[in-house]
């Protein structure tokens, strides 16, 4: 009886060890840049995203601001939609864009459902027509799972890239710190965690590169949209805003940090200016309010 309870023993241990090698396999590799804390945000915060209908409606109200945004040199901006959305989502901004003088264009590719077979190489050939077009480099905006592709084809072709803006893009979060990752894998037909493992989201384009992102986003954790500070690239920042993530793409105060960025001339790159709220001014006290420190704690 003895030996018989010995051999179960270690049956047991056996395949308890066998279960946590199991289990270790499987597992997802994290990057140490990345908290395996990360949550999604909270279910307050997801019933929020209803204002994105308020933010808009701003538009109307801001638009003689919006119009002092600073002049355009009329480079090519291509514009890529969030998850599940399409150029019709990004159409007001592009308009905005269009009436300072920018030459934009959306996608192209339809409802965006993930990185499907066609969709990468699609986004390639748009953005080598788009350069080939206007024979300067262009501005690459992304819209949440947008701002990944716009990323990822700056590491790529960063000779016709001339800035990347996203604007609540979860690259810096583990895959699961959103509120729409099952969305995701219903749509595409993709693994997250595998998807996540074939590419280096967090780390910065090696070009000028711009994260706009709220912390009262309801479907992105916000530190998942925050860019570290990178070795290889020293012109990169995170602007805040007040925004839903469903309305951050129309959203006035998004749209004047985008101008704003657009503006800069090629090759002189400064990060964005937040001037004091008690500024001169009714644009300088109002850009000190609307644009909280993103550093702060």
């Amino acid at each position: 009886m003895l030996m018989a309870t010995s051999l179960n023993a270690s049956k047991r241990a056996t395949r308890r060890k066998l279960e946590t090698e199991n289990i270790q396999d499987t597992q997802v590799p994290i990057s140490p840049l990345l908290s395996p804390l990360m949550s999604p945000p909270s279910l307050a915060l997801l019933a929020m995203e209803f204002r994105a209908f308020w933010e808009f409606s701003a538009v109307l109200p801001s638009w003689p601001l919006l119009q002092q945004a600073k002049s355009s040199d009329g480079h090519a901006v291509v514009v890529f939609p969030g998850l599940a959305s399409s150029d019709a989502a990004t159409m007001p901004m592009r308009r905005y864009l269009d009436s300072l003088g920018y030459q934009t264009q959306g996608w192209s590719q339809g409802i965006n459902f993930g990185p499907r077979a066609g969709v990468l190489a699609g986004a390639k050939d748009l953005l080598a027509r788009a350069y080939e077009k206007s024979g300067r480099k262009v501005s690459l905006i992304g819209w949440s799972l947008g701002g990944i592709y716009a990323r990822e084809l700056a590491k790529e072709l960063p000779h016709m890239v001339r800035g990347v803006i996203t604007l609540g893009t979860p690259f810096a979060g583990t895959p699961k710190s959103t509120r729409a990752w099952r969305v995701y894998q219903l749509t595409s037909g993709r693994d997250i965690h595998r998807e996540s493992d074939h590419f280096n989201l967090s780390e910065a384009p090696p070009v000028p590169t711009t994260s706009l992102f709220s912390r009262t986003d309801g479907i992105v954790a916000w530190k998942g949209s925050i860019q570290a500070a990178s070795s290889h690239n020293p012109h990169t920042e995170n602007i805040e805003v007040f925004a839903s993530h469903v309305g951050i793409g129309l959203n006035p105060s998004a749209w004047w940090a985008v101008a704003d960025r657009l503006a800069q001339a090629e090759g002189q790159w400064q990060p964005f200016r937040r001037p004091r709220a008690q500024g001169k001014g009714l644009p300088n006290s109002l850009h000190g309010l609307i644009f909280p420190d993103p550093a702060r704690t």
